[in-house]
């Protein structure tokens, strides 16, 4: 038996079409695998780029409706654009009688779970075909319809009701919070929640992302590659975090708890909520325009969930500055993530923290869909290679 992997004269490593020694990444860490116009994230610098645009910029002066064109477009919208494409986000994200009950019926202890059962239910109602030897536009049009139910979607699960009419409502993000907190939501509220999904919105070839273009570069429908974003984004290690940092906050209860109470958990070998991040090594860039609207917010959690962040930060600095002493090499610093101040603003506009992962998914659905618009115009089917580790049989 032959299990040394590390060398590349191995029979078991494979080969590439053209003859080539193949590399092994695990994870495929820093392997590139599409090319894209979308999003662009600088890990380095700490900087997130959303189609040629600051995305804090866009988070802290747009509206969800003009980044969504902007993503769909490759360019921001003018006022007679806006108005006609924030219509039509509103028209296509109406469910009619039939799909509501069919919803109602998918409600489930993990809204999450249903949220995915739900889209694939509604794809799977309307027929929708594999998009492969279909016009591009017919499957482009399919993704537009099925991104904007995502409000309705969570209502209707969260709920057990058909949607609220909304009168007057100002986009998707309000229809989103009112649907989901039963009441026309203050302008404030609606900013807080329109600058979250505005960061969370596509965020380079995340492990959803990545998981959507391959299930579409295989042709299948548009509702499968939605479905196949939405079942990686259940897993906990990509985008399960919020709710954990509110339990972690609920568990430290004052300040002046929070130093011993931060020391017991890695004493004990628990993993802090809401520090590190796989690519960014400075601070998250969305984690600090959120720490800011929660400041503005100036709710019950602000001064806890900054002596929390400011200990961790301390402590976790102490454990890596002692982890580099030991080891003889530098280890890198754990910075604040994104979930951390989601979890904050998101408990203040009244978003109950079951229902953290969903609104996390009403957002980067939006990044999906054009994700998988784009894998459909360039299409090339994902087939990786891997290293076999089992017995050979005997020549």
């Amino acid at each position: 038996m032959n299990n040394n992997t590390n060398n590349p004269s191995n029979s078991n490593t494979p080969s590439t079409a053209s003859g080539t020694v193949a590399s092994f990444s695990p994870g495929l860490e820093g392997v590139v695998a599409c090319k894209t116009r979308l999003s662009h994230v600088d890990g380095a610098g700490g900087k997130l780029v959303l189609a040629g645009h600051n995305a804090i910029t866009l988070a802290e002066n747009n509206t969800i409706e003009e980044v969504w064109f902007l993503l769909h477009e490759g360019r921001l919208p003018n006022a007679a654009e806006l108005h006609a494409f924030r219509n039509r986000i509103e028209s296509l994200g109406q469910m009619p009688a039939d799909e509501i009950n069919l919803v109602k019926k998918l409600r489930g202890a993990e809204p999450l779970s249903a949220f995915r059962t739900a889209l694939s239910a509604i794809a799977n109602k309307r027929g929708y075909k594999p998009w492969l030897g279909r016009p591009a536009k017919e499957a482009i049009d399919e993704i537009m319809a099925l991104c904007a139910l995502a409000p309705a979607i969570v209502e209707v699960l969260h709920t057990g009701r058909r949607p609220r009419l909304k009168k007057d409502d100002a986009g998707y993000a309000e229809r989103y919070l009112w649907g989901v907190t039963g009441k026309k939501p203050s302008k404030d509220d609606v900013r807080a929640v329109e600058t979250y999904l505005i960061l969370t919105m596509d965020h380079g070839l995340n492990a959803s992302t990545f998981a959507s273009r391959v299930a579409a570069s295989t042709g299948a429908d548009v509702g499968a590659a939605i479905t196949s974003g939405i079942g990686t984004l259940s897993g906990p290690l990509h985008g399960g975090a919020p709710g954990p940092v509110l339990d972690m906050l609920d568990s430290i209860a004052s300040p002046d708890q929070a130093d011993a109470w931060v020391r017991a958990q890695l004493a004990g070998g628990t993993r802090l909520m809401g520090f590190g991040h796989r690519i960014y090594r400075t601070d998250d860039p969305r984690s600090m325009c959120l720490k800011r609207v929660a400041e503005r917010q100036n709710g019950p959690r602000i001064e806890l969930a900054k002596v929390t962040e400011q200990t961790c930060l301390n402590v976790l600095a102490e454990k890596q500055c002692q982890r580099a002493a030991a080891e003889g090499k530098a280890v890198r610093a754990l910075r604040v993530n994104v979930e951390f101040w989601t979890a904050v603003v998101l408990e203040h506009v009244g978003i109950p923290r079951q229902l953290f992962s969903s609104t996390f998914c009403a957002s980067r659905i939006i990044g999906w869909g054009e994700h998988i618009a784009e894998q459909i115009q360039d299409n090339k089917l994902f087939r990786p290679l891997s290293i076999y580790t089992g017995e050979m049989p005997a020549e």
